[in-house]
């Protein structure tokens, strides 16, 4: 996988009970936001907690590579046109979120999407597994099988709003229990069995 995708394309909302934890309604079709191909850093990077937030917090999610080229593609075809897999931290300053009418600037800082090695080729994603810790402690746990929407529906959905292209990495959502993430902490996404990252958290400077 390059170091830069063309797109990071997000998806919100997607397991029941993370909506609930933030009093948000389960939506009706998939939500769908990006974040800029500046964030990402690799295993072992420094996620800088910007001075403009009081409230930074992580969102371990599991990213689909894509492979091939799909535009307003069938579910068949959207699977079909997967590369692999990725750990995902969607780390996001959630005052800022909450305070403007667009998430850009909650989740778009620099080193706010902490990417894990690729597994290549397409699981079974009803069988795949997210956990989160934060020195070493759970704080998400989740599966494919809990997503609202499901991988194949989500790209399938976004391909008939915009091609999907190689390299490009859709984050198909946080299971509940996301939380503060402050500088001193190490915080770590593991797609169970596929893929892990791990970052420390710093102060900026």
């Amino acid at each position: 996988m390059s170091d830069r995708p063309g797109k990071i394309v997000c998806v919100g909302r997607n397991y029941r009970e993370h909506a609930k934890e933030l009093g948000n309604a389960v939506p009706t079709q998939p939500l769908l936001f990006l974040k800029p191909s500046s964030a990402i850093i690799r295993s072992g990077d420094a996620i800088v907690s910007p001075g403009l937030s009081n409230q930074v917090e992580h969102e371990g999610e599991i990213g689909v590579v894509i492979g091939a080229p799909i535009r307003r593609a069938t579910e068949a075809q959207a699977l079909a046109a997967i590369r692999g897999i990725v750990a995902l931290n969607d780390v996001t300053a959630r005052d800022i979120q909450k305070s403007d009418p667009q998430w850009t600037r909650g989740k778009g800082f620099d080193t706010f999407c902490p990417i894990g090695p690729e597994w290549v080729g397409v699981p079974d994603f009803d069988r795949v597994e997210v956990v989160t810790r934060v020195n070493g402690v759970v704080r998400q746990r989740g599966s494919g099988a809990e997503m609202v929407f499901s991988v194949p529906v989500l790209l399938a959905y976004i391909s008939q709003v915009m091609t999907l292209e190689p390299g490009d990495i859709v984050a198909t959502g946080t299971p509940a229990g996301v939380g503060p993430l402050v500088p001193g902490d190490v915080v770590e996404v593991e797609v169970v069995g596929y893929s892990t990252v791990s970052n420390p958290v710093v102060a900026e400077s």
